[in-house]
């Protein structure tokens, strides 16, 4: 058995500069609040409301900064703030919905950017050789709860030299599973 670390990934956002700026002042720099399971990446201090037609929610920004804004919330979010959010890789925005974003000191309305991260598996080269598994494979992972066993299908292999093995589900995965913070599961090729 092929064991992985499952990690969720709550809702957050990743800023390019130019929001940032917009959203938080000129020259504006985040403040690491705390370093998350892949290496150089953080949460930062800071939130922002995002504000869809229904309703808003308060979101953490994710750093360093990115090339494109991009909000990951799950679906269960995106009803619940009246936006469609499309399951899709991080990065892969084109064609997606916006929404309003609202910091401190200003808004910005972005044109796409809203997402459901598509569940997946961060695995360095050597993790992928070991594991049998290539970038973008699609593999399965069970978990095993007390009540609430579940099985992901479709999840995605990311393969990076600049990655930690880990998988990272949304809350609605999470919840359907019945667990919280992380657990282990079994890697099904």
């Amino acid at each position: 058995m092929e064991k992985i670390l499952v990690e969720i990934s709550a809702r957050h956002i990743h800023l390019c500069q130019e929001h940032l700026d917009i959203l938080f002042g000129k020259d504006y720099q985040l403040t690491k609040k705390k370093e998350l399971s892949q290496p150089g990446q953080y949460a930062a201090e800071e939130k922002v409301i995002v504000r869809g037609p229904k309703s808003e929610l308060k979101v953490t920004v994710l750093g360093p900064l990115r090339k494109h804004t991009q909000l990951e919330i799950s679906l269960t979010e995106a009803r619940t703030l009246g936006v469609k959010a499309l399951i899709r890789e991080s990065g892969n925005i084109a064609g997606t919905t916006g929404i309003e974003i609202i910091g401190p000191n200003g808004s910005v309305t972005i044109e796409e950017g809203v997402i459901a991260a598509k569940r997946h598996i961060h695995m360095t080269p050597e993790d992928a050789k070991n594991y049998g598994v290539e970038n973008g494979d699609l593999v399965s992972v069970k978990i095993e709860t007390e009540d609430r066993s579940l099985t992901f299908s479709d999840t995605v292999i990311r393969v990076s030299d600049k990655f930690a093995l880990a998988m990272h589900i949304d809350t609605d995965e999470a919840n359907a599973a019945g667990f919280s913070g992380t657990t282990m599961g079994v890697l099904i090729k």
